[in-house]
């Protein structure tokens, strides 16, 4: 007898997440996958299901996206790395609460939302931080913020026959990711001003693309999850910052920092130059609030991951960096926008 299909509807389909997740989906009999995107010309080639094109921020598209699926892996987004509150929550917040309520109304089992580890409360002992960790607004990065309130939705609206999913992923890390703290940092670099913070010793919850993919592609078809469930995505391992910089100084030939100082100055500069940035040349601020922020120690264990949905992850976060940097070599180590576009 053959398993029942499910039909899984993944948003953002033609970006960094999207894809992995289609490829880890595209390997499951039991699934049969729908893309949304705007540009369909974009799909991996080898993509077979069925295309739903149209644009996130259109009603009329939210509402008849989710019609007839299962599952919604919701990987599209914008996303900007500081301030943009506006266009925070007309492209990002606004649309992503109607297609959360419009998945209800249409009979969806299941929504599973990108969120970050980042929208925790750190503990004031530096100790783990669960899956179930209550959230903290940074009041500085709407970002983030519009994620918690997300979140604090779909926890009041779990209990209306469509599971609940949050996905605490990781900083990415891989080819095509393009908005992300590698490679945000690399052209930082070479200015020679980019400083240790606390010397360097924060642990960074990266996670690389396959890693990731393979862990929505369970959240989509695991049995036996609750209402509201919250998953920590890390990849294997949590190297420091010090190891992530060291190995991005040796593989692209960048300075090292050479100085160190306290979170708390790292956060006062970066507000200085958010507050500066009209004033400064480049299309973005040299740091924000919000690159600190991620940059602070992130201890995230996935131990509920791996029990409910047997996530492991695999990807050597060095061999997503390197692949990172690969790409952007290839395209002169340009100085990346920390916000998308429209």
């Amino acid at each position: 007898m053959k398993p029942p299909i499910t039909r899984v509807l993944v948003t953002g389909a033609t970006g960094f997440l999207g894809r992995n997740v289609l490829a880890a989906l595209a390997a499951r009999p039991d699934v049969a996958l729908v893309a949304a995107c705007r540009t369909p010309d974009r799909l991996p080639a080898a993509f077979t299901g069925e295309v739903r094109v149209g644009d996130l921020r259109d009603p009329g598209y939210r509402k008849a996206v989710v019609d007839g699926v299962d599952v919604v892996c919701h990987a599209g987004t914008w996303g900007a790395f500081w301030g943009h509150a506006e266009q925070e929550r007309r492209q990002f917040f606004e649309p992503n609460l109607d297609l959360i309520d419009q998945a209800i109304d249409r009979g969806v089992r299941r929504f599973i939302q990108t969120s970050t580890i980042a929208i925790a409360a750190r503990p004031a002992d530096g100790g783990p931080i669960d899956d179930f960790t209550p959230t903290r607004r940074t009041g500085f990065w709407p970002h983030l913020d519009r994620l918690i309130d997300l979140d604090d939705h779909m926890r009041r609206r779990s209990d209306r026959d469509t599971q609940m999913v949050t996905m605490r992923l990781g900083h990415f890390v891989g080819a095509g990711n393009t908005l992300g703290m590698v490679p945000a940092l690399v052209p930082r670099l070479r200015t020679r001003l980019v400083p240790w913070l606390a010397g360097g010793r924060a642990r960074l919850a990266l996670v690389g693309g396959s890693d990731l993919g393979e862990a929505f592609a369970l959240a989509a078809t695991a049995d036996g999850l609750d209402d509201y469930e919250s998953f920590n995505i890390c990849g294997p391992t949590l190297p420091t910052a010090r190891e992530v910089i060291e190995f991005i100084a040796e593989e692209t030939g960048s300075p090292r920092p050479w100085f160190s100082v306290p979170y708390a100055a790292g956060y006062a500069f970066a507000w200085l130059m958010e507050k500066l940035h009209p004033l400064l040349p480049g299309s973005d601020p040299f740091l924000t609030r919000s690159l600190v922020h991620v940059s602070e120690d992130w201890d995230c264990p996935t131990d509920h991951a791996a029990r409910k949905l047997g996530y492991t992850p695999r990807e050597d976060w060095r061999n997503a960096v390197r692949a990172s940097l690969a790409e952007a070599e290839a395209s002169g180590y340009p100085w990346p926008r920390l916000a998308q576009t429209a």
